[in-house]
């Protein structure tokens, strides 16, 4: 039996297509992400931090149309760490169980080295009916954030194509993504 009503991916996922700093819905809607840094953070004290949280929690309060998303961006070892302590209880040649240890205490070193390594973004929603009242809320919101301390950066094409596959893949190794799957091999005959 076959269905006649079938959906691609990208229209359940609401993905027409890329812009130059924006994901485009088939239903309209236009999605735009910033990458937010404070500034200095390194350097703050935990009352500063707090209150740059703070600080962050009112702008966004104030603004309907804004969402949060906070990606990570490094590798999840849980499983490889998982198998390895598993190798290790299990493993009854002494030489290779110290190879195991080794490899457990490497992988624990290189989390620790990344165990800041989030993306905290925020996403302006533009319904297709009130684009130029956004419009005028999206400069405005950038000036206060600017104002407040907040570094505000637009996502380009590839780093969209980034948070898609790591929000949806939690794919965070890959370098680069393609526009249509399989794109790479295809031979040029012209």
């Amino acid at each position: 039996m076959f269905r006649k009503n079938k959906k691609s991916t990208r229209k359940l996922l609401n993905l027409k297509k890329l812009d130059t700093s924006r994901i485009i819905g088939y239903n309209g809607h236009q999605l735009l992400y910033y990458s937010v840094v404070p500034y200095n953070l390194s350097v703050l004290s935990n009352e500063n931090i707090e209150s740059k949280i703070f600080e962050l929690m009112n702008l966004i309060r104030g603004t309907e149309s804004v969402e949060i998303l906070c990606l990570n961006n490094r590798e999840n070892f849980r499983f490889n760490k998982d198998y390895l302590v598993k190798r290790i209880q299990d493993e009854t040649i002494s030489s290779i169980k110290r190879l195991n240890k080794l490899e457990l205490e490497f992988i624990d070193s290189i989390q620790i080295k990344t165990a800041t390594a989030r993306s905290f973004l925020i996403g302006i929603r533009i319904r297709k009916d009130d684009e130029k009242i956004v419009e005028h809320e999206v400069n405005m919101l950038e000036k206060t954030f600017k104002h407040r301390g907040f570094t505000m950066q637009k996502l380009s094409p590839d780093e969209l194509k980034t948070l898609l596959a790591v929000y949806f893949e939690q794919n965070v190794t890959s370098d680069t993504f393609e526009d249509i799957d399989g794109e790479r091999w295809l031979i040029d005959e012209f």
